[in-house]
């Protein structure tokens, strides 16, 4: 039986847990099955074929020009997000595009991005103090830098939000991948961050070419403020993660 609330709306009926348990084990087979298609969608989005990037753009950081390579801080991944905050922008000088501003305002803490070789940025036409002031208001910690050629254009963000993907190899640069319109909903999480990189999330279970880097699933993770590079899982925490995993896999054996 179908309920209606105290303003109207037509709520879905009011079961017992038993029929709740039911409803909520088949919707997950459908769920389960999203994320397999996800994973194998990213997996193929990590065999798209790059495009170099022949020019070498010019930014304007916190400490002056910087050129394109400088965006990747020694990383070899870099994703940058095309934010509108500039002149004739809604909300200029105080705010950014609220679209733009809601996508910064869910992204996670960059520590967990750089540990997997990755750097993003966010870039708009507002000049620098203008960016700083912002980004204190609003507690943002992203690097953002000013564009000051054809980079929005040459790469379909001077009209629109985009997010593009980039990898470095050297001295050398590659578009790998883009997305825009909708696709932007899902970016803030690290998880959606690294699933469209080239490299991926570099995790063992992941279906990536051959000798792609990648490590043992969960044992990468760290608190943000404990990252140091090139070090060693902790032993501790690979007991626990182990431990965690394997009641995971036994509980999905029970219900199979």
């Amino acid at each position: 039986m179908t309920t209606s609330d105290e303003k109207g709306m037509r709520t879905p009926p009011v079961v017992s847990k038993d029929e709740w348990d039911a409803a909520r084990e088949k919707l997950l087979v459908k769920e389960k099955e999203q994320t397999h298609a996800r994973d194998a969608l990213a997996a193929e989005r990590r065999r798209m074929p790059w495009m170099a990037v022949q020019t070498d753009y010019v930014f304007e950081g916190p400490n002056g020009k910087i050129g394109f390579l400088d965006l990747f801080d020694g990383r070899r991944q870099l994703i940058v997000y095309r934010a509108f905050y500039e002149p004739g922008v809604f909300g200029w000088p105080e705010h950014a595009c609220r679209g733009c501003s809601l996508v910064a305002d869910q992204v996670a803490h960059l520590a967990h991005l750089n540990a997997r070789d990755t750097t993003l940025v966010f870039v708009s036409r507002a000049p620098q103090e203008d960016i700083a002031r912002l980004k204190q208001r609003m507690g943002w910690e992203i690097p953002w830098f000013t564009l000051t050629d054809r980079f929005d254009a040459d790469f379909g963000v001077d009209e629109w939000h985009g997010t593009n993907v980039f990898f470095r190899d050297g001295e050398r640069v590659f578009r790998t991948y883009f997305l825009n319109n909708r696709g932007d909903e899902q970016m803030g999480n690290t998880w959606n961050y690294l699933d469209i990189t080239p490299l991926g999330r570099q995790e063992l279970w992941e279906d990536s070419p051959e000798g792609y880097p990648q490590t043992p699933t969960y044992k990468w993770w760290n608190w943000h403020d404990s990252y140091v590079d090139d070090a060693p899982p902790d032993r501790k925490w690979v007991e626990i993660s182990d431990a965690g995993e394997a009641a995971f896999r036994a509980e999905s054996a029970k219900k199979k």
